[in-house]
């Protein structure tokens, strides 16, 4: 499928994972007590939080421009990667009685660049299509 087939769902794939994505920004750059105590409890305090936080804000920009939407949702793909498996592995699904938003906001935004890097494939360098 051609990424100009739909470009309203591309659109709407654009806006979840960038708008989740932006949202929590305010959190990790002011570090709040549940971005700090999420970093600290995978030991990545402050440095992993201000990292991460950089990271999606690239992301986010990447993936609103049509242009690059392919290189945001690879670089989505990997930092939602590692925020499910410290999920599952460290955090748990619930972290501080959150009722499990924080891990179901990564799963959506790791869909979504999953979904995002798969319709617009085509324009990453050196990936070659057949037809």
């Amino acid at each position: 499928m051609k990424p100009q087939t739909h470009p309203k769902w591309s659109w709407v794939l654009r806006l979840v994972a960038a708008v989740i994505m932006l949202q929590t920004l305010y959190f990790k750059f002011s570090a709040a007590p549940e971005s700090v105590y999420i970093f600290s409890t995978v030991g990545m305090e402050p440095w992993g939080r201000i990292f991460v936080g950089v990271l999606e804000l690239i992301a986010s920009i990447l993936i609103l421009i049509p242009r690059t939407t392919a290189y945001g949702a690879l670089i989505g793909i990997g930092v939602m990667t590692g925020a499910v498996f410290m999920h599952l592995t460290r955090l748990g699904i619930v972290v501080q009685n959150d009722s499990g938003k924080l891990f179901a906001m990564a799963v959506i935004v790791l869909v979504t660049c999953l979904m995002l890097a798969y319709r617009h494939r085509s324009s990453i360098s050196g990936v070659k299509l057949r037809d």
